[in-house]
């Protein structure tokens, strides 16, 4: 089973939306995730200028950040004229509203006068009709390919915004094979959602080029982590600890997080990227991290959530990691974990 609201875009006129939800009209069934969407509906209405947001935790402690609405609309403005979005298009809201994506969902549709399907977030989605715009993490994306049901759901998107993780390029393949237009996202709570966009190629692709939204500028320091410059955000330049190669000041090459960079017998190495080389190699969740070691300063670590594998399965294992990676990205150890801990928002915390 699942549960399903058609907010129609004649409900953005504050005082009827506000009446649907005190009414109980919307939110009858009053579930977690139907009260999370009433909520941020009336903090949207409440005459403040901002609304409270939570950054992911994904690079350390979760934190309450206030987000501008003017920063919120001016952001949605921009997406909607970028995806050429008409009134009474439908939107599917399939993320949690307590983070920035599914916020920024609700914005888009508001500010565009968009029919917003709301559907609880899972990674087992089912809605019905055909979807104008829709936006997902990797893991709901990977789950509607396993079915034919699901396939078909997602060849009923038009447009698909990707984010919140790495895309291996195993799912970009499998992407490619749709009628669907697909883009991968870049951006974080502090940017209000997405300011830059790569949109996977047809033809293959062998790096993933974001290019800017309007109005953004980018940069890097002296780490070669991006500075992103969005005068509809704030005035001072945004520093990120996201490595990139930077092609322009409009487009880069996203390489990994500085914070988890690993420097082996002084290499440089970027965890993200070995994972995305041996992607499809497992199928148990996975990340490559580092432990001490006395001459290399750090050795690569594979860990895996999973039972710990026979001898000869590791065996068989390292002799196909050695035909994708260079001998430095090579894990010199598995690790073997029951249950990997998570953030808030469902991503894995790297140990």
């Amino acid at each position: 089973m699942y549960s399903t609201i058609r907010i129609n875009s004649r409900l953005y006129d504050f005082p009827e939306l506000k009446s649907a939800i005190d009414s109980g009209i919307l939110f009858g069934s009053g579930t977690e995730w139907e009260k999370d969407l009433s909520s941020f509906l009336k903090e949207w209405m409440d005459g403040k200028e901002y609304v409270t947001g939570r950054t992911s935790g994904s690079t350390g402690a979760p934190k309450t950040i206030r987000l501008s609405k003017n920063a919120m609309i001016a952001s949605a403005l921009r997406s909607n004229r970028f995806f050429q979005l008409q009134k009474e298009d439908s939107a599917l809201l399939c993320l949690p509203v307590s983070y920035i994506a599914g916020k920024m969902m609700v914005v888009r549709a508001i500010v565009g006068g968009l029919n917003l399907i709301t559907v609880s977030p899972s990674s087992t989605l089912e809605w019905d009709g055909n979807v104008a715009f829709a936006a997902m993490v990797p893991l709901q994306v990977q789950a509607l390919l396993a079915t034919g049901k699901g396939r078909k759901r997602l060849c009923s998107i038009d447009k698909l915004l990707i984010g919140g993780s790495p895309v291996s390029d195993l799912l970009v393949k499998e992407l490619c094979e749709l009628p669907v237009n697909v883009y991968l996202t870049y951006g974080m709570t502090e940017t209000v959602s997405h300011i830059a966009l790569c949109r996977i190629d047809k033809n293959g692709m062998k790096e993933k080029v974001y290019t800017a939204l309007p109005d953004v500028v980018f940069g890097a320091d002296d780490r070669g982590c991006l500075i992103i410059e969005a005068p509809y955000l704030q005035d001072e330049p945004f520093v990120t600890n996201d490595v990139v190669k930077l092609l322009s000041n409009t487009s880069f090459i996203w390489l990994g997080r500085w914070d988890n960079v690993i420097n082996s017998g002084g290499f440089k190495l970027f965890p993200e990227d070995i994972e995305r080389k041996i992607a499809g190699m497992l199928d148990a969740r996975f990340y490559i991290t580092s432990l001490p070691h006395r001459l290399l300063g750090q050795q690569i670590v594979l860990k895996v959530e999973d039972s710990p594998w026979s001898e000869e399965k590791k065996r068989l294992f390292f002799q196909q990691l050695k035909s994708r990676l260079t001998k430095y990205e090579v894990p010199r150890e598995i690790l073997f974990v029951d249950k990997f801990e998570e953030t808030g928002s469902g991503k894995v915390k790297r140990n």
